[in-house]
């Protein structure tokens, strides 16, 4: 096995190995053409016959990557794109980069794991490396991934390597790009763990081994949990303190200046994507496997997921105020996304509020400077343009995604009445601007 592992390294320094990255989304794209900057050749597949058309008309469809980048990227001829799991047969590591959604709360979907898993091992070599990237709960890479690969006679640690590396990918942030984020590796045992790490350590400044495939597991869901707790916890806060006639931003800023014992989070309207929304929940149904309910994670999660009724609660009241009513106003919500500065609409908490504000009755139009129209379940809008005379006519304009492209001073100027649930009028005193 040593003789193995050192000969490994000498493939992997020599960039003599192949990989295979399954799943080019915004995990799997970046780190495909990470691997292929550094020198690898890589061999991407997809599934999505739009994602594979982008990438051969060398136009890339993540926020993360530019057109330029994917272009120089092809250009060196290092990075391949294919719709099926036939070219697995050439990979020496296979990285799994799929998504892992829910079935309904509380409730873990694997299936797409599942069904990537299968088609490799149709197709897989002998004693080449396969690491899980998708976020799941503890256990899945040994108890459901593992007796796939084993199936046919085949036997890890002779036949094949087995890890799970949680993906850490944050879209949009440009301060922390996929080469600059560490990356922990846990084995299925610890030649399949050496592996791993000789593997990321080309790609990233530091490699974090643990002891399993489970702890690995874990400490992605510990970290978006610990995320969903603070941000449950400063969403109630923030509801008690409007309550009190206390500015929550006010009290942050301050407790901020504790050089010691505490790290700010911020209220909002919710929180989507991939992650916190739902990966704390797949911890909570493992544990409830054990006979252990975890009352913080369901609390925030019920808290965060009620956040967008609460900003419609506010909104009513705030248009009562001026002698309006909900089912009787014009409303227009400003960003879409469930994240600044990304094309992402994935469980954006602003399409729960466009929503509930059409089942109020209320006229609602949206402005996002990314997403230039909504098509989706029973959203159909267009993005308007956010001139002068559209802004003054409707009755409250609320704040619910924070772009940086957005002119928030010509808003303010031309608007009656700002419901800011970002904070961005922060330091503005008018008070035609209530905040969250």
């Amino acid at each position: 096995m040593d003789n193995f592992i050192q000969e490994f390294k000498k493939r992997v320094s020599r960039r003599q190995i192949k990989i295979a990255v399954v799943g080019l989304g915004y995990v799997g794209l970046p780190l495909a053409l990470e691997f292929a900057k550094k020198g690898f050749f890589v061999l991407g597949i997809e599934i999505d016959k739009n994602r594979v058309d982008c990438i051969r008309k060398k136009k890339s469809y993540i926020t993360d990557i530019s057109d330029k980048e994917l272009r120089e990227v092809l250009a060196r001829g290092r990075f391949r794109c294919i719709d099926n799991f036939n070219i697995v047969k050439e990979a020496d590591v296979i990285i799994i980069c799929v998504p892992t959604p829910l079935k309904r709360k509380y409730y873990p979907n694997i299936s797409y794991i599942k069904q990537a898993v299968r088609s490799i091992a149709s197709h897989i070599k002998r004693k080449a490396l396969v690491v899980l990237e998708s976020t799941t709960y503890p256990g899945t890479t040994e108890e459901e991934i593992l007796p796939l690969l084993e199936r046919e006679g085949r036997r890890h640690n002779r036949d094949f390597y087995l890890s799970f590396s949680p993906e850490r990918i944050d879209p949009g942030n440009k301060a922390y790009p996929v080469n600059k984020i560490s990356k922990v590796v846990g084995g299925v045992s610890p030649e399949a763990t050496k592996l791993t790490e000789l593997v990321y350590k080309n790609i990233v400044s530091r490699v974090v081994p643990v002891s399993s495939a489970r702890v690995a597991e874990a400490v992605k869901l510990l970290e978006n949990t610990f995320r969903l707790v603070n941000i449950g916890l400063i969403d109630e806060l923030a509801m008690m303190a409007h309550k009190m006639d206390i500015d929550i931003w006010e009290v942050i800023e301050a407790a901020k200046t504790k050089p010691f014992g505490f790290m700010p989070f911020y209220p909002g309207p919710g929180v989507g994507g991939h992650c916190i929304p739902k990966d704390p929940l797949y911890l909570y149904w493992k544990a409830k496997k054990f006979g252990f309910r975890s009352r913080f994670i369901k609390l925030s999660s019920n808290v965060i997921t009620a956040m967008p009724a609460y900003i419609v609660e506010r909104l009513a009241h705030i248009l009562d105020k001026q002698g309006k009513k909900l089912n009787k106003s014009k409303v227009l919500v400003i960003g879409a996304t469930y994240k600044k500065d990304i094309k992402d609409l994935r469980q954006s908490p602003a399409l729960d509020i466009i929503e509930i504000l059409q089942k109020s009755q209320c006229r609602v139009s949206y402005y996002d400077p990314l997403i230039p129209y909504l098509k989706l379940d029973h959203i159909n809008l267009k993005s308007i343009d956010l001139n002068s005379k559209n802004l003054s006519a409707f009755d409250c304009v609320v704040i619910a995604t924070d772009h940086s492209a957005v002119d928030y001073n010509f808003v303010l100027k031309n608007s009656r009445l700002i419901f800011d649930t970002r904070n961005i009028f922060k330091n503005t005193r008018d008070r035609k601007v209530v905040k969250l």
